[in-house]
């Protein structure tokens, strides 16, 4: 247990909105590289073994170099590939033996998260998300912008494979060969570093979404300016609703996979780092919890600034009622004078105009005041 008892503060830098998850934002392949291998490494005993041949990349193997090295001499390989085309993918498939359905999804990506072993190998699917900074959160804002890590994990290699301009892996493969007892465990204690990666990049993004739904929460029950519409524009929160719902997709399935990896004994899995799964599980448990809570919410929301437009306009509608009232009362008058009936003795009155206009104003000026007093005005 000691030579991981620093696990955590390895594999898990400190969590800030502007942290890991952001500054390994990586949106395209290196230009240098003329393949999908971003990286190919051979580890033994925790560290990494570099080329006795003097090579272009010093520090990068070939993955059939990297392969052979590892069944003469022992340890482990890693490669490390971002969006490989088929072609690129078959020679690492054949020469590692990979099932044709896993490398069939690994190619074309946009896969659920989840976890199958065929034969001696274990096939992780991940989907990493990266919050997208907005100045303003309108109707057609992308909030949450996904990727996917897929890990090919075997007795004695490592294949990961990333889609998306965003997961990188290289710092995080940075921190583990700077703790060469860590990765003295093999390919299941890098398994655990990508989940838990991943995992930690979900807990930055619940924190950056949740300010936003707080601030969209705080707009829709604050008292509007004067001249101002109540409520708020309810396609904010319907882009702020769906945007949760694509995160809710690549948290909610992720769940099983990691509690089977945490309680399921696996030859592929050391017991020391089996142990620490249950963390990674237990994070994102606490993600889920939370990606829920935030759909529910936003369901809330969205109905309570529903009902206040609703309620605005059936304001509008008594204000609308009462001045119709008032209204009525002249129109009345004038429609009775305004006929041409000959025995009308108000009309040859002297004091019949002035006490037909004193009295609708007085009849209008009542009912405006009875109006007010019930709230209609």
């Amino acid at each position: 247990m000691s030579m991981i008892r620093d696990l955590r503060a390895v594999v898990r830098p400190a969590l800030r909105k502007t942290s890991a998850p952001y500054s390994d934002y990586d949106t395209t392949r290196d230009p240098s590289a003329s393949s999908a291998v971003v990286d190919c490494a051979v580890y033994r005993d925790g560290r990494r073994v570099q080329p006795v041949e003097p090579v272009e990349n010093a520090t990068c193997l070939t993955p059939r170099e990297a392969m052979r090295r590892v069944r003469e001499d022992g340890g482990f390989a890693w490669i490390g590939l971002h969006e490989p085309t088929e072609a690129e993918f078959a020679g690492i498939a054949a020469e590692f033996g990979l099932h044709p359905l896993a490398v069939e999804d690994a190619v074309h990506a946009h896969q659920r998260p989840k976890l199958e072993r065929y034969d001696d190998t274990l096939f992780t699917v991940f989907k990493t998300i990266h919050y997208v900074e907005h100045a303003e959160l309108t109707a057609t804002s992308e909030v949450v912008a996904t990727g996917e890590v897929m890990c090919f994990t075997g007795r004695d290699f490592v294949i990961t494979v990333r889609h998306g301009g965003q997961g990188s892996l290289r710092a995080l493969r940075k921190r583990l060969q700077d703790d060469p007892e860590l990765l003295a465990k093999g390919p299941s204690a890098v398994l655990h570093a990508i989940a838990d990666q991943v995992v930690d990049g979900y807990l930055a993004v619940v924190d950056a979404v949740q300010d936003d739904i707080d601030e969209v929460e705080i707009e829709v029950f604050s008292a509007p300016a004067k001249g101002s519409p109540r409520g708020v524009d309810a396609g904010r929160i319907y882009q702020l609703k769906r945007e949760v719902l694509e995160f809710k997709r690549a948290v909610s399935p992720l769940l099983r996979p990691l509690q089977q990896l945490s309680e399921r004994p696996m030859r592929l899995v050391d017991p020391d780092i089996q142990k620490y799964f249950r963390d990674v599980a237990d994070h994102l448990a606490r993600v889920q919890e939370q990606v829920i809570g935030f759909d529910e919410l936003l369901n809330s929301i969205l109905q309570a600034n529903l009902a206040q437009a609703s309620v605005a306009q059936n304001e509008d509608m008594r204000k609308i009622t009462s001045w119709a009232a008032i209204i009525a009362v002249p129109t009345m008058v004038c429609g009775v004078y305004g006929m041409n009936f000959e025995n009308m003795p108000e009309l040859h009155w002297k004091y019949g105009y002035p006490i037909a206009m004193g009295m609708t104003a007085v009849v209008c000026v009542g009912i405006h005041r009875i109006l007010k007093r019930n709230g209609w005005l």
